[in-house]
């Protein structure tokens, strides 16, 4: 399909950086920060004061910006997952594509699923607008890894490496400590690097924006500038909380192409803007239809779609650990759905420790010196809601989910979510190995809560999940859907009571109630099930059954000759079943062992 080509449209250039809050900008407020390009640029457009991520990290954030779809609702959730669209799934930039833009990407994707083809004229680290056919409009996208966590943690002369062109070092003395980490040397160090991260991405955008002057196109070429999500520290990425999914977002449009009274020079919008707004943006901006299938809002050119009143996040697997969090923002209130509450906030995850924070974390919790605050991050459990006034306490260290004053608060916070898991469909308390199972029979995740007769599961699931009455979980197990089994499994293992289904026909379910079982008291048929699972042909089952080892203690070590298998199986396209079995040796051994 095409769309008539001879109508005037701008070229749209987009700069991104990874792992980048806010408040590292100047031109958000911020008297440490070194960003004289990024706030040259700001004074040109709009600067965004309240834009936010899907999720706080990469892969399903970037899987929402592309498609326009909550990553929860095609089943994009969990990090590098691997996932089959739905035929009406295409990336955006298709659409531009087929309206005569020439798309470039430079280079990052990182969307959960293969690249089509269709999607972009080139992909590559010299994919460049000066490459497109004379007469066409452009769709570029550069992207920075400067600011990414793994840059921020080097020090000496690597981070001189990293950051070649900062000339303006921040005195480490001075920078902001937010009260969840602890006040350390190598807490300063780390924070110190990311602001010196920054003014190296503000030179790369700077010399992309000079660029695009020299060419002659800059009144032709609407230009955003916005990182994925939040700074890359514990607590912040990965996580659902202001830290972790607040971003920057500035725009600027030229005043030829600037619809009435949008983007002009030098404001401030504070509307709610998400990610999932991005791609149904660009198509307006563009005089492209925006597909009825878009789950965000076009914020900014001629079509406007009406005003957010919340924000949606998700965190659920990161990397080798699972989670089931969601979380749902007005312009002033948090509100935060724990589905797993039993599990620590910092599970540990191979990528996190390496953070030199996080070590600082781990030390000073051990020997008792955290301060309450952020001790309280460092608890085996967590409440099942949460909910900050982030104008009164902007760090959302205070949770007021119990106190009466804010009672209907809580009460809209808590619909809000439920309504926007059911228009969505949230896949999110499906466990990954259903999932799958699924996906193979529907051909993709997006038709697993479609199908007839499953209108009232996810009503099923959330009164299960998390729930802590045995009652309600022993009943769950005759569920006809294997997901709210699952969920009574889970349930009761979290209250170390034994889970009658062991033979279920769901490796989830079996896997579950194993570790039900086995936390109940030692089960030779349950030790036969996991061992069984942390062998299966698939991945994601070997995961699971890794997760589930780690949380029976002692009685893993009758799983031992298993896990030791696990931290080298060719089959396994990623290192997280290896990861996870490390961990448990490590800790039944007394060993540091290290895996990648």
């Amino acid at each position: 399909m095409g769309y008539a080509a001879e109508k005037p449209r701008p070229n749209i250039l987009w700069i991104s950086c990874e792992d980048s809050s806010p408040y590292a900008f100047s031109c958000y407020g911020d008297p440490l920060a070194w960003t004289p390009n990024i706030d040259a640029f700001a004074k040109t457009g709009v600067r965004y004061t309240h834009c936010y991520s899907v999720a706080g990290v990469c892969a399903p954030t970037r899987s929402g910006i592309i498609t326009g779809m909550y990553p929860a609702s095609i089943g994009s959730q969990n990090m590098r997952s691997q996932i089959q669209r739905p035929e009406f799934v295409r990336c955006f930039p298709e659409y531009l594509r087929d309206a005569g833009y020439y798309a470039t990407n430079n280079v990052k994707t990182d969307y959960n699923f293969a690249v089509p083809k269709a999607a972009w004229d080139e992909v590559s680290r010299q994919a460049h607008w000066r490459k497109r056919p004379a007469g066409k409009p452009f769709f570029a996208v550069f992207n920075t890894e400067t600011s990414h966590e793994s840059k921020i943690r080097v020090t000496g002369e690597a981070h001189a490496k990293v950051t070649p062109h900062v000339t303006r070092r921040v005195d480490r003395a001075k920078v902001p400590v937010p009260p969840y980490w602890p006040d350390t040397e190598a807490v300063r160090e780390q924070i110190a690097n990311f602001y010196e991260c920054v003014s190296e991405v503000d030179y790369e955008a700077g010399r992309i924006l000079k660029q695009l002057q020299e060419d002659g196109l800059a009144e032709d070429t609407v230009v955003f500038f916005w990182s994925d999500h939040g700074v890359g520290l514990p607590r912040s990425k990965r996580w659902n909380y202001e830290s972790g999914t607040r971003a920057p977002l500035i725009v600027h449009i030229p005043e030829k192409w600037r619809a009435a009274g949008q983007a002009k020079p030098g404001t401030v919008d504070g509307q709610l803007v998400s990610f999932l707004d991005l791609a149904p943006t660009v198509l307006n901006l563009a005089s492209v239809p925006v597909p009825k299938h878009f789950q965000g809002r076009a914020f900014l050119g001629p079509a406007l779609s009406a005003p957010r009143e919340y924000i949606y996040s998700c965190h659920d697997r990161m990397d080798e650990r699972y989670e089931t969090i969601r979380a749902t923002r007005d312009k002033r209130y948090r509100y935060i759905r724990n589905y797993r509450p039993f599990l620590p906030y910092y599970q540990y995850m191979n990528t996190s420790e390496g953070s030199p924070v996080m070590k600082d974390l781990r030390r000073l919790h051990a020997e008792g010196k955290l301060t309450a605050v952020a001790a309280r991050w460092m608890a085996d459990t967590k409440p099942a809601e949460e909910l900050y006034d982030t104008e009164n306490d902007p760090h959302e260290i205070r949770n007021l989910a119990g106190d009466p004053a804010l009672r209907r608060v809580l009460e809209r916070m808590r619909k809000a979510h439920v309504a926007w898991q059911d228009e969505v469909q949230d896949l999110g308390l499906f466990p990954e190995g259903e999932i799958l199972r699924e996906e193979k029979k529907l051909g993709n995740r997006h038709a697993i809560l479609r199908q007839p007769g499953r209108g009232k599961l996810l009503a099923a699931l959330r009164a299960v999940a998390g729930a802590t009455d045995p009652g309600v979980l022993r009943a769950a197990l005759a569920h006809p859907e294997p997901a709210v089994r699952y969920w009574g499994a889970t349930g009761l293992a979290n209250l170390k009571l034994r889970a009658e289904a062991l033979d279920d026909e769901s490796p989830s379910v079996r896997i579950a109630a194993a570790m039900a079982c086995l936390r109940a008291g030692e089960d030779a048929k349950a030790v036969e099930v996991l061992r069984a699972a942390l062998e299966d042909p698939e991945e994601i089952i070997r995961l699971e059954a890794g997760n589930a080892a780690d949380r029976i203690g002692e009685r893993a070590r009758l799983l031992e000759k298993a896990l030791e298998a696990r931290l080298s199986d060719p089959r396994d396209k990623t290192n997280y079943p290896s990861r996870v079995a490390n961990r448990v040796l490590n800790v039944l051994r007394g060993t540091d062992r290290e895996v990648k």
